[in-house]
């Protein structure tokens, strides 16, 4: 028996991306700013390799607090993104093996954002669908919980759901679960989806909330994202057609449509992933692919630029490490890894266009650095060679048996 456990911390990034500068983010280094602010205690990272992972990235270290030097079993180095984009679709589309082959499209910081072409047609299929959607409000950039507080009893009293945008290629559909229906909700992002292909949009996001007026609107755990598929076949899709188990914990099965997820397990907050996480390697015992996003690390701190939550949250994640691995089995690879970065110490609210760690154990297997890879496609490269699954063209190289890639 041969698994994987995918674990994706969504935004860790760890600076030093070669094309930072083209995104406005040279300088930007999650984990290294973060430290630098609020000294981090992650004993059982560091020993799986995380600070040599920075160092190999960065040629200097990451301050923490009770650093370890890597297991002699621990793989550990960097990739850089090959697709032009700095978000979640991009990122785990890549190294799931498939690189974006679209140029994602992206709606400019004005007021209106999105094309009235698009909202009009949007909207058209939506009222002869019989949603009764007599039009939209915010058309702009925002973040989330700003919009519905600022938007929300509006919405409430007109009918018209909130659509709002970011720097990444997305629109977000806020919607009041009772008031607007969350159903209706969902059915508004269906139509949205298919309209927005013809526009390379990467994500539509149902964004539903509760409260019935300013300072008690709180967004809910039912949000859906419908994400653009790129052509190609990710390893996922490999795996799943090869009769191997593919679990998706958490967002993972929405950020990749469905495509090679046999099984989807909801969960929420660290501890809640954690534990599904554990849940399914006990379930799992066959070989098969288990991969969990950690959404908190993105969603509550990084675009909150709240130094303290993420710092805080890396830390319990840390804690939480030892029961992981404590479930391995021999012939298992686990594999720790980020899809961009969200720098909370950086201006504004978006991604920042980074480096990501790639580090974990296969076994007692002795792989050690890995270097910085030339993209994140090696990843799916190695979890084919491990599982042994057959793709007609390599999706990138295997640091199981070609190590640095430099």
């Amino acid at each position: 028996m041969r698994r994987v456990i995918w674990l994706v911390l969504d935004s860790f990034g760890i600076g030093n991306a070669p094309d930072a500068a083209d995104f406005g983010d040279a300088g930007a280094d999650t984990l290294g700013h973060i430290a630098a602010q609020r000294p981090l205690s992650l004993p059982n990272l560091t020993a799986l390799g995380l600070q040599a992972a920075y160092e190999i990235n960065n040629g200097t270290k990451a301050t923490l607090k009770n650093d370890r030097p890597p297991l002699p079993q621990a793989f550990y180095g960097a990739a850089q993104e090959q697709s032009a984009g700095k978000d979640t679709l991009s990122g785990h589309w890549e190294m799931a093996g498939v690189a974006m082959d679209v140029a994602m499209h992206f709606f400019p910081d004005t007021q209106p954002t999105f094309p009235p072409e698009l909202i009009q047609t949007i909207l058209d299929r939506a009222n002869a669908e019989g949603l009764a959607i007599p039009g939209i409000l915010g058309d702009r950039h925002a973040s989330g919980v700003e919009v519905i507080n600022t938007l929300g009893e509006e919405h409430i009293a007109t009918g018209k759901p909130i659509f709002y945008t970011s720097a990444d290629s997305v629109i977000q559909i806020a919607a009041h679960e009772e008031h607007f229906g969350l159903d209706r909700l969902y059915r508004l992002c269906v139509i949205s989806r298919e309209v927005a292909d013809a526009y390379a949009v990467g994500r539509i996001i149902a964004r539903p909330f509760v409260g019935e007026k300013i300072g008690e609107f709180v967004r809910t755990k039912n949000r859906r994202d419908y994400a653009l598929r790129p052509s190609g076949t990710s390893v996922l899709e490999y795996a799943q057609a090869q009769g191997l188990p593919t679990v998706g914990i958490g967002k993972i099965h929405d950020i990749f449509g469905g495509y090679g997820i046999g099984h989807k397990r909801p969960a929420y907050t660290l501890e809640g992933l954690m534990d599904e996480t554990l849940a399914q390697i006990d379930a799992v015992q066959e070989s098969g692919i288990i991969m969990t996003n950690f959404v908190d690390f993105d969603m509550e701190w990084g675009h909150r630029r709240d130094v303290e939550g993420y710092a805080a949250g890396l830390e319990y994640f840390d804690s939480r490490v030892p029961e992981l691995l404590a479930k391995l089995h021999e012939d298992d690879l686990l594999i720790l890894t980020a899809d961009h970065g969200c720098d909370p110490t950086w201006s504004g609210t978006d991604h920042t266009r980074e480096n990501i760690p790639v580090f974990g154990v296969l076994g007692s297997k002795t792989i050690g650095e890995i270097g910085i890879r030339d993209g994140f496609g090696d990843m799916a490269e190695t979890i084919a060679e491990h599982l042994g699954i057959a793709h007609p063209k390599p999706f990138g190289t295997s640091f199981l048996t070609h190590g640095d890639a430099e």
